[in-house]
């Protein structure tokens, strides 16, 4: 692998990221079919596992095809995209719970149940999402000109 290709793995899966967390957003509904549940469903767990992806690939351009650990630790802007991520990892604990608490509903073949308060505090917790991806995007752009070095 090379640096170019490593950084486009690393994009993929960023794009990847964005991808499945506007389409987790697209489907959340108040009134859902069992179908649409169980796509709800394998939409957050392929989140997740797009997200351990990011956090793979971003190790590999960290230790082996980036400016060098040294440069990355010394960057004020790598210590916000990372606590960004780690904020995006723990908001998204939330709508996992909800949608896994579906499960036995979606095997009796029932839709899940969600009301008002839940939809907009789901919804809200995918928009920080969003914004804090976003944020990670803007944060790597300024570190890789060389802002934010200490």
């Amino acid at each position: 692998m090379s640096y170019a290709g490593a950084a486009h793995l690393h994009y993929f899966t960023i794009a990847l990221l964005l991808g499945l967390l506007l389409a987790e957003f697209a489907q959340l509904r108040q009134q859902l079919s069992p179908r649409r549940g169980w796509a709800l469903l394998f939409t957050d767990l392929a989140y997740g596992v797009s997200a351990g992806l990011v956090l793979t690939t971003g190790l590999i351009r960290l230790i082996w095809f980036g400016k060098g650990l040294d440069y990355y630790l010394m960057n004020s802007f790598f210590y916000l995209k990372m606590g960004l991520f780690l904020l995006v990892s723990m908001l998204s604990i939330l709508p996992t719970f909800v949608f896994l608490g579906w499960r036995a509903s979606l095997r009796a073949g029932e839709s899940p149940r969600l009301d008002r308060r839940r939809l907009l505090q789901l919804r809200l917790t995918m928009v920080v999402e969003l914004l804090a991806l976003l944020g990670m995007v803007a944060a790597a752009a300024l570190m890789a000109r060389g802002h934010g070095q200490f």
